[in-house]
């Protein structure tokens, strides 16, 4: 079992950036691919970037391409989500998750570990 802790999240303007980090412990982090949602009110939890356990894919949803980046230091146990570009439509909150597996997947059935998430909030 791993434990996840997320913390960055805050308040920015439109264009601003943040950065999010996880970090975990518990079971080897190498282990698992991480991976970062979003739930915005009344919308489902959505998948905007993944990680495999050994850094080689990285997956980004759409929306965020061009403006989010994700990584990990396995040395350190903490995978980060860059967000630069910030849009009032990115407001949510984010959550990361690990499954003990090479691969991201997209759904968060496939996920069974989970942080309590941190609220990014970007204003117009």
């Amino acid at each position: 079992q791993v434990q996840l802790v997320e913390s960055g999240g805050g308040l920015v303007q439109t264009g601003g950036s943040l950065r999010l980090s996880c970090a975990a412990s518990g079971r080897t982090f190498s282990n698992y691919a991480m991976g970062w949602f979003r739930q915005a009110p009344g919308e489902e939890r959505d998948l905007v970037a993944g990680i495999t356990r050994g850094v080689t894919y990285t997956y980004y949803a759409d929306s965020v391409k061009g403006r989010f980046t994700v990584s990990r230091d396995n040395a350190k146990n903490i995978v980060y989500l860059q967000m630069n570009s910030l849009k009032p439509e990115d407001t949510a909150v984010y959550y990361c998750a690990a499954r003990s597996d090479t691969y991201v997947r997209t759904s968060i059935n496939d996920y069974p570990y989970w942080g309590q998430g941190t609220q990014v909030t970007v204003s117009s």
